[in-house]
C-alpha cells in the first residue's frame, strides 16, 4: 500500500508519538500531529511539522483533524501509566477511540493504525506472550487498552481498515514515563527487586516507530494485531546492571524482597498523589516484578520486518553514546 495524502499522529507530544513523527518526516511523509492544547510546539516548528491543538475528550475538537486529504492515522494518544484510576483513563483511552476511530471511518481514511499495550494480557503463565491469547487485563490501564481494543474491532467490522499494534515495555530517548525510564536515561534504583532473574520483553521507541509504518505499508494487516518486541530477553538485574554502566550511576548489587518492594511502592504512591503526581515506583508495576514477561514478536517479523535494535545490550551501548553526546 502507498500513501500520498496527510497522515495524522495522535498523541504527538507524547514520548512514542514523538518518534513516529519524527520518523515519518525522516521518510518525506506528510505529517498533522496533534495532542492537547500547548504553548510549547518548537518539536513540531524545527521538523516542519502541521501542528493542530484537540482533544480526545472533547470530540467538538477533533473534526479540523482530518480536514483535507487524511489518508491514514496512527493513534497514539492516550493516557499512560498504572496509577490513574479507571475512570479517569475511559474518557481518553475508551471514549476517545470511539471519536476518532467513527471519524476515521466516516472520512474513509485507508488505514488506521491504533497503539494499544501488551498489559492487555494477564501476567505471565509460563508462555510467551501470543496476539491470540486471551486477554485478562490486571490492572486499570491495561482494561482500558482492552475497551479501546474493542472498540477498533467494532470498527473494523463497520469498515474500518485498522491495525492493532501491542508494545511492549518502550524505552529510549526521551522517554521519561512508564518502566522503560529505567532504561532510558540515569535513574536513582539502588537495588535490585527480588532475585532479578524475572526475563523482560523491551522495544526501542525507534523500533515502534518503524515497525508501525511498516505494518501501514504491508499488504495483508489490516484487521490484525501485531505485538512488537526486540528479540532479547534479559534479566531485570542484568537491565538494571546495564543500564546503570550506560549512565555512570552506582551500580545495584543488593536485592530487595519484593514485599518490601511492594510497600515502599505504596508509601511512594502515597506522598505522589499528594503531590499531584505519578509515582516512579508504581504499585500496580510492581506487580509484574513477580513473573517473567515474554512477549513473542515472530508475526511482527514474518511480516517483513526488521528491527534496528533487536539486541538490548548493543541498543543500550548506542543509547548511551546518545545520551552523553546530547547531555554536552
Amino acid at each position: 500500500m502507498e500513501y500520498s495524502g496527510i497522515s495524522l499522529v495522535t498523541g504527538a507530544a507524547g514520548f512514542m508519538g514523538s518518534h513516529v513523527v519524527e520518523h515519518l518526516v525522516k521518510k518525506g511523509v506528510r505529517v498533522r500531529a496533534t495532542a492537547r492544547p500547548r504553548k510549547d510546539i518548537s518539536f513540531f516548528e524545527k521538523l516542519g511539522v502541521e501542528y493542530v491543538a484537540a482533544d480526545l475528550t472533547r470530540p467538538e475538537t477533533l473534526p479540523p483533524l482530518f480536514e483535507g486529504d487524511v489518508d491514514r492515522v496512527f493513534h497514539l494518544g492516550a493516557i499512560c501509566n498504572f496509577s490513574t484510576p479507571y475512570k479517569d483513563l475511559y474518557p481518553t483511552n475508551v471514549e476517545g477511540v470511539s471519536y476518532i476511530t467513527k471519524l476515521a471511518l466516516d472520512r474513509k481514511v485507508r488505514c488506521f493504525v491504533h497503539v494499544t499495550s501488551t498489559s492487555v494480557y494477564s501476567y505471565y503463565s509460563g508462555t510467551p506472550y501470543r496476539e491470540t491469547d486471551k486477554r485478562y487485563p490486571e490492572n486499570a490501564y491495561g482494561r482500558s487498552k482492552a475497551a479501546g481494543e474493542d472498540i477498533v474491532f467494532k470498527r473494523i467490522k463497520e469498515g474500518l481498515p485498522a491495525v492493532i499494534i501491542r508494545p511492549c515495555t518502550v524505552y529510549g530517548p526521551r522517554c521519561t514515563d512508564g518502566a522503560g525510564k529505567a532504561f532510558s536515561r540515569p535513574s536513582s534504583i539502588s537495588a535490585i527487586p527480588g532475585s532479578g532473574k524475572q526475563t523482560l520483553s523491551n522495544i526501542r521507541a525507534e523500533d515502534v516507530a518503524r515497525a508501525v509504518e511498516h505494518l501501514s505499508l504491508t499488504d495483508g494487516t489490516i484487521g490484525e494485531i501485531f505485538n512488537i518486541a526486540e528479540d532479547s530477553n534479559p534479566t531485570l538485574e542484568e537491565a538494571l546492571v546495564l543500564a546503570a554502566e550506560t549512565y555512570g550511576t552506582k551500580t545495584p548489587s543488593l536485592h530487595l524482597p519484593l514485599a518490601l518492594v511492594k510497600l515502599t511502592s505504596i508509601i511512594d504512591g502515597f506522598v505522589s498523589r499528594l503531590k499531584g503526581k505519578i509515582p516512579d515506583l508504581e504499585y500496580e508495576a510492581v506487580k509484574y516484578l513477580y513473573y517473567d514477561y515474554v512477549v513473542d514478536n515472530s508475526k511482527l517479523a514474518e511480516s517483513g520486518f526488521t528491527l534496528q535494535y533487536p539486541d538490548f545490550r548493543t541498543s543500550m551501548k548506542q543509547l548511551g553514546k546518545w545520551y552523553h553526546k546530547s547531555s554536552t
